[in-house]
């Protein structure tokens, strides 16, 4: 039986840079999330998180290197809702539109059953607002709905870019649990976050990027203040 540190990453990124025009933006950076884990991907301001997560899911092509999930290259995977849930950008949904309907659209063009629908309108604890135009939305409420979104296709991995923005103190608990839930049912979790103290208690493994590159990739068990060591790998200067 294959153990889990035998087993095959859930995501691989190897010698990954993006660069526009002159800028580099992300520089040859290596790192690996292992399944059933969530893990925390961390960075100052202009570090290169979110264009490294768009790489992951195929929204940015690598100026070199390559990114696999579960051992396939990204670039041969077509879009499946059940391997990959992603929450990058904001929900996406039309203002005139309710929840309920976006959604709708989302599993009907995902070819997903119509029942996951308030499945996640459930998880996400929106059933209430469902009927309700997104535009009349508030922050926290466009970002659940962002979640609920990424959550239709019961995906094997979410790749999350500051899913807790806007959530109210109940809102980031609900958050927590719901990915600790996930973990525990052998699921994988990548996500970035400015909030150090909250993601602590969230994630299982560290990896830590600055300008780029990679500074600090580890089990979270091993540090013994996130806030310390972020500041400390990072210069302590926000960008």
């Amino acid at each position: 039986m294959t153990t889990r540190t035998e087993a095959t990453p859930a995501i691989r990124v190897e010698g990954l840079s993006k660069r526009y025009g002159r800028r580099t933006v992300v520089d040859d950076l290596t790192f690996t999330v292992r399944p059933g884990a969530v893990t925390g991907f961390f960075g100052p301001n202009g570090a290169g998180k979110t264009t490294a997560m768009k790489a992951v899911v195929g929204l940015a092509r690598p100026s070199a290197g390559t990114v696999s999930v579960l051992g396939a290259p990204v670039a041969s995977l077509v879009p499946d809702a059940r391997r990959m849930g992603v929450h990058i950008e904001p929900c996406g949904a039309h203002p005139g539109r309710s929840a309920r309907a976006h959604l709708r659209a989302l599993a009907l063009s995902a070819g997903l059953p119509r029942s996951r629908v308030e499945e996640v309108l459930e998880t996400a604890e929106l059933t209430r607002a469902a009927g309700r135009r997104v535009g009349a939305f508030s922050l926290g409420m466009r970002q659940r709905l962002g979640l609920a979104a990424a959550l239709l296709g019961d995906p094997e991995i979410l790749v999350l870019d500051e899913p807790a923005n806007g959530l109210d103190p109940q809102g980031i608990r609900w958050l927590r649990t719901m990915l600790r839930d996930r973990a525990a049912k052998g699921r994988t979790v990548l996500l970035s976050s400015h909030l150090l103290a909250e993601a602590a208690k969230t994630v299982d493994d560290v990896v830590v990027i600055d300008q780029g590159r990679l500074v600090h990739q580890g089990p979270i068990g091993e540090v013994e203040s996130l806030e310390d060591v972020f500041l400390e790998l990072t210069g302590g200067v926000e960008r």
